[in-house]
């Protein structure tokens, strides 16, 4: 399913998310606290159909959704680990199986390192300073499994 991240219902959400209260949202658009609430319950739900698309697609045995949140917590069928998949603003839809890597010696080191601060980010989660993605990666889902 397609998400539109540049749209204004996934904005809404995306400052929801974020933290601020609907009554600021709609100041901010000078819309209705009515219509914020209606549009983010709109989203709540594109986004959970999403996460459980990407689950069923993957093989993903889901653990856990967190629409609001835009995380959904399972388990790998076919590779036997512990998965999240997640909704980044900037990334868009993600999906991260639990590994240990040789992050060094990967051409995608410097995307995943930028992927997940950027995620932290968004979630307004602090991390501890690393240059591996996998220790990152573990800090950053177990703040979010604490969220969820």
């Amino acid at each position: 399913m397609f998400l539109p991240l540049n749209d204004r219902q996934f904005e809404l959400w995306r400052l929801r998310r974020s933290g601020l209260p609907n009554i600021n949202i709609a100041r901010l658009f000078n819309i209705s606290k009515q219509a914020v609430s209606r549009a983010i319950l709109t989203m709540d739900e594109r986004i959970k159909k999403t996460l459980l698309e990407m689950a069923h697609a993957n093989q993903i045995e889901v653990e856990k959704v967190k629409p609001e949140r835009g995380i959904l917590f399972g388990h790998s069928v076919p590779f036997n680990v512990s998965t999240i998949i997640f909704v980044s603003a900037k990334h868009g839809v993600q999906v991260w199986y639990e590994h240990e890597g040789n992050c060094g010696a990967c051409k995608r080191y410097a995307r995943c390192i930028e992927m997940l601060w950027d995620f932290a980010d968004e979630m307004k989660l602090r991390l501890e300073k690393t240059d591996d993605p996998t220790k990152l990666a573990d800090e950053l889902f177990e703040k979010l499994r604490r969220l969820a």
